[in-house]
């Protein structure tokens, strides 16, 4: 028997990819809400009815949030209360759940999913697969999800969810939303993104001192690979001692030497915040 999923935002970026792969399963009945006229229109558009907003989560077993997260505290104030015993809402990131910006019911669950993306390690053979960065439409994913409330059942039925609106999916694992937001913001997006703006200034920055762009391009793109190969357990060798020590000397400039600090509760509760309600986030 199909579940009924009530998809908020499915004209958005996000509501077109989930909506696109639930449109492959029968094992759900989608109802389709967009907030404005013009995002209605590019339902139908796309040969989809949209549903009114207060239909939709009436009828729902499942709401899935595919809306902006400085919204969600506000749209859930008007979809929880509505929402019928035993159902589930569903956040695709973990921002609003561990800001305490949900509103909060005893009888229904909440779930929390967010997709990995297709690794930088890819073995892809499609082309199709292997320009599929973001995911969800022909490369091969893991995704990660929570439990933020409710029974095993509940767990099982928000699991089965997540990897059908991120097909394919190749792993799911189980943490807390805790832990999530370990991941993203901090990791991904306070981490990594901050370290990889810097790679692209660092491109940018010999090309404008001379070098050709596509040598300099090539030559980063290569060395990012076999970096990723030996520090990550792909290829089986060392970086060389020159190299090493090189970095070495290199971090005192890039790196401040507390730089960890940005995975402490409270830097990453800030970027939340910043994240959900616009404040300023971590500089300190």
């Amino acid at each position: 028997m199909s579940e009924t999923v009530a998809l908020l935002g499915a004209a958005g970026k996000m509501g077109t990819r989930i909506s696109n792969n639930l449109a492959r399963t029968t094992a759900y009945e989608v109802l389709y809400v967009e907030a404005s006229g013009a995002g209605e229109e590019r339902l139908r558009t796309r040969g989809l009815i949209p549903t009114p907003l207060e239909d939709a989560i009436l009828r729902a077993d499942i709401v899935v949030m595919a809306i902006p997260d400085v919204l969600i505290g506000k749209v859930s104030r008007t979809v929880v209360p509505q929402m019928k015993s035993g159902a589930m809402l569903c956040c695709l990131d973990p921002a609003a759940p561990h800001g305490g910006e949900l509103l909060l019911r005893d009888d229904i669950a909440y779930f929390v999913t967010h997709p990995c993306h297709p690794s930088i390690i890819k073995e892809e053979t499609d082309p199709a697969a292997r320009q599929d960065f973001f995911g969800g439409v022909a490369a091969k994913q893991a995704i990660v999800c929570a439990l933020m409330q409710g029974s095993e059942a509940d767990y099982a039925r928000g699991e089965a969810l997540a990897r059908a609106m991120f097909a394919p999916v190749v792993r799911a694992h189980r943490i807390t939303v805790e832990q999530m937001v370990l991941l993203e913001p901090a990791m991904a997006e306070t981490m990594a993104l901050t370290l990889m703006l810097a790679l692209r200034e660092g491109l940018d920055e010999v090309i404008r001192r001379g070098v050709p762009e596509e040598a300099a391009r090539d030559f980063l793109l290569g060395h990012m690979g076999i970096f990723t190969g030996i520090l990550f357990g792909f290829y089986d060798a060392q970086v060389s001692d020159g190299a090493r020590k090189a970095a070495e000397r290199a971090r005192k400039m890039i790196l401040q030497p507390d730089w960890k600090k940005i995975f402490e509760p409270e830097n990453v509760m800030r970027e939340i915040k910043a994240i959900t309600q616009g404040q300023q986030g971590t500089n300190a």
